[in-house]
């Protein structure tokens, strides 16, 4: 079995700033020897999310609507009272969606559907540089 990581830095804005690695991870898999495998798309930190979504405007908009519904700004969140640093909404948002997706590789491709990108989200009160893992599993 062969395993082989890559990582990837990228800046994204606040409150749901995203970023579409559709490419990036397409091209990390056809640069591999991997025909047959996964690969795992990973989120360093406790504020941003990975997830796949068919990424067009609309629904960079929608996204982030639904999220504060869910989890809602100027709430008086007990994280505040840790770090005083008002982004408890933020580490809930992302605890919803989560810090990674996991996607096969078949032929020595990314598998994933017409209008399914793989996306990094920033739920951070604050634009944040974000480093993410590419690690890709197979034979």
């Amino acid at each position: 079995m062969t395993v082989e990581s890559r990582r990837l830095e990228i800046e994204l804005e606040a409150d749901g700033g995203m970023e579409d690695l559709t490419e990036k991870v397409e091209r990390f898999v056809e640069s591999s020897e991997v025909e047959e495998g996964a690969v795992t798309v990973y989120m360093l930190g406790s504020t941003g999310s990975v997830t796949t979504l068919e990424y067009e405007p609309g629904l960079q908009k929608d996204l982030p609507e639904a999220m504060e519904k869910l989890a809602p700004s100027g709430k008086d969140y007990k994280h505040h009272e840790t770090w005083n640093d008002g982004n408890g909404r933020s580490h809930i948002r992302a605890s919803i969606i989560g810090p990674e997706v996991t996607m096969p590789i078949i032929n020595g491709e990314l598998v994933h559907g017409t209008w399914q990108q793989v996306v990094a989200i920033n739920w951070d009160t604050k634009n944040r540089e974000r480093e993410i893992v590419l690690q890709l599993r197979g034979k």
